[in-house]
């Protein structure tokens, strides 16, 4: 069983690539250790999968090389993810911040990948557990192989793609394989922590108010997010909460605008001939449980007219720059992301393929390019499959 491509991995970045490679008459085999295709694209978006997003700028990306995902993100973009969701007829919708979901659900894009892969004479295994991969010598191939022992026997393939994706989710069946075949082969690796992942916070602060959202900017390490943030039984979630931990490091504080653009002091002082309540004047802008629990813990309510105005100070300081350390994040469980990855240093940003290992190529979350939440993350896996594509 002897293949062009052989590719691990039936992911987004995986069946981007067996497209591409097939439409180019090679032949590929896609190899799939879960009992089905596109298991992460089936969750993700609430089920309606966000697939892409209108703004995608390499800014949008996180790598210890940033200059990397430019090549890749340059010649795959997202009107051509479009163009192809258009062309299978599927409908879609911009929910916000430019962020593409499909109308109906995320299996619609799994079969649009799935019909595309076999008008490209793409072959795909499920429930594939492979036991070693190994260089040999083919005298068939007339050059040095990979040779993949499996529980579906053996293949050999001059060209190898690893599109397993990351460690995030393991319940979903992710595993480190990738890191792993990277270290078997030589390829340095950067740090992998949880991306896109809740922080957790000392027990009991503000566990009460689960469920709660609240609008605001969330900053660390100079950089800020506007959306909202949402308390949890065990600490603080959210879009702006998820995109901001994938910029902290453990004991990294973060600072909390929760009254984004409003000027708290001129409020209360245009307040106080009415003697209102500290509480009452700031459900006005929060849900009335938030309010009592935050005068609870930071400042007991008065009448608004017999707040000093260093009380004002710092009350609309809290309130503005409320700054916390988190204790930690809800781990690779709860991340929708894996940070870091394959160091890009060790490949080809136009090919993705390894620079110490002809024919081995690192393509998608495995590879340590992270984006930010809303599609951004999709568009690298579609960009880079694309790139690899072109090439193996």
């Amino acid at each position: 069983m002897i293949y062009d491509i052989i590719i691990i991995g039936a992911g987004a970045a995986g069946l981007m690539c067996a497209i591409e490679a097939g439409k180019r008459r090679r032949k590929v085999l896609v190899l799939e250790h879960a009992e089905k295709i596109g298991k992460k694209i089936l969750i993700s978006g609430g089920g309606r999968c966000n697939f892409t997003n209108l703004d995608v700028k390499p800014e949008n990306f996180i790598s210890n090389n940033p200059h990397f995902c430019k090549s890749a993100l340059a010649r795959y973009t997202p009107q051509d993810f479009i163009s192809l969701v258009e062309k299978h007829g599927i409908k879609y919708h911009e929910k916000k911040l430019g962020q593409l979901f499909c109308d109906g659900s995320a299996k619609e894009i799994v079969q649009m990948l799935q019909t595309e892969c076999e008008d490209a004479g793409v072959e795909i295994k499920v429930n594939c557990i492979i036991d070693k991969i190994e260089l040999v010598n083919d005298s068939q191939i007339s050059e040095t192989a990979f040779r993949i022992t499996s529980n579906l026997g053996e293949f050999t393939t001059e060209s190898l793609v690893i599109a397993t994706g990351g460690i995030s989710i393991p319940q979903m069946g992710a595993t480190d394989f990738g890191y792993k075949l990277a270290k078997q082969f030589g390829l340095k690796l950067t740090k992998t922590v949880p991306g896109l992942v809740p922080f957790t916070l000392n027990e009991g602060s503000y566990s009460e108010l689960s469920g709660l959202s609240i609008d605001s900017i969330v900053t660390c390490n100079n950089t800020s997010f506007r959306e909202n943030i949402l308390f949890t039984h065990k600490g603080l979630s959210g879009p702006a909460i998820l995109q901001i931990s994938s910029y902290w490091d453990e004991g990294d504080d973060i600072t909390i605008d929760l009254l984004p653009g409003i000027d708290l002091v001129f409020i209360i002082n245009e307040h106080k001939p009415n003697k209102t309540e500290l509480v009452n004047l700031l459900a006005k802008f929060f849900p009335k449980r938030f309010t009592e629990k935050w005068c609870e813990l930071n400042f007991p309510t008065k009448p608004v007219n017999r707040l000093l105005d260093k009380d004002i100070e710092m009350i609309d300081e809290q309130l503005h720059n409320w700054k916390l350390v988190p204790k930690g994040t809800e781990g690779f469980g709860k991340a929708e992301v894996t940070k870091g990855g394959v160091d890009t240093n060790e490949l080809s940003s136009k090919t993705m393929e390894s620079k110490k290992e002809p024919g081995l190529y690192f393509i998608g979350e495995v590879v340590d390019v992270t984006g930010w939440l809303g599609g951004y993350n999709f568009q690298w896996a579609w960009a880079s499959g694309y790139a690899a594509g072109q090439f193996v």
